[in-house]
């Protein structure tokens, strides 16, 4: 069917290459607070509160908001699709199809995504020659780098997972090593602490090195000489 309709009215318009996906209300809300804590006038910056607190759509796990999680993911998956159609030919540089099982790939596509939308309300094409100079081709050169051919069909476990369990594993003893080194320190509410010195005699004092203090001295108590000081009696 679709072959004989081209055939009499020719094929359907397509578009020659199609535009970057737009945030959802929510994320873009979040960008619009973002903007009014970074230009906005004093009193639309107190209305915004502490603006460490706001939500960083390139930074997903400052995301706490439900609706506006959900919201991201939709259009980091959007994004995705964007970037393998309008930019990847070759197979082994497509945007695996398990990325959300990557950190490494979460954290770094909303950053791919957050640099491709601002270049778009650039008044210059200067950030969107940036982007595909630099942000798109860099971010794909440590994609394939760190996934290799792991990721090509089916999603594989990462090759690392083995140390990654010794290494949680171990925290035990790295939380002791961390202990013993900050009872090192000594607290300056408590009384000196004999040191031990070489051959047996001890001397007071802490295991930290005490630094010269400096103190204003009278100016009518120098002599002629720099640096003489002179009794004042």
């Amino acid at each position: 069917m679709t072959e004989q309709r081209d055939a009499i009215l020719g094929p359907r318009p397509q578009a020659m290459a199609l535009p970057f996906p737009r945030p959802g209300r929510r994320v873009l809300h979040a960008f619009h607070e973002l903007d009014v804590a970074l230009t906005g006038t004093a009193e639309q910056r107190r209305a915004l509160g502490n603006p460490a607190l706001l939500a960083r759509p390139w930074d997903p796990p400052t995301c706490v908001d439900r609706d506006l999680r959900r919201e991201l993911w939709q259009w980091l998956d959007e994004v995705v699709n964007w970037v393998n159609t309008e930019y990847v030919w070759d197979a082994g540089a497509m945007i695996p199809a398990c990325w959300p099982r990557h950190p490494h790939l979460v954290h770094e596509l909303a950053v791919l995504a957050d640099l491709r939308r601002r270049a778009a309300t650039a008044l210059t094409s200067d950030s969107l020659e940036e982007w595909h100079r630099y942000a798109l081709p860099a971010f794909l050169d440590r994609m394939a780098q760190r996934t290799k051919t792991y990721c090509a069909d089916n999603h594989e476990p990462r090759p690392v997972q083995g140390r990654l369990v010794r290494n949680a594993e171990a925290t035990g003893n790295r939380m002791a090593n961390f202990r013993s080194d900050v009872a090192t320190i000594a607290d300056p509410a408590e009384p000196p602490k004999s040191v031990p010195q070489p051959g047996g005699a001890r001397r007071s004092g802490t295991a930290r090195t005490s630094l010269p203090s400096l103190h204003v001295v009278e100016s009518s108590r120098f002599g002629a000489e720099a640096g003489e000081v002179v009794d004042d009696e």
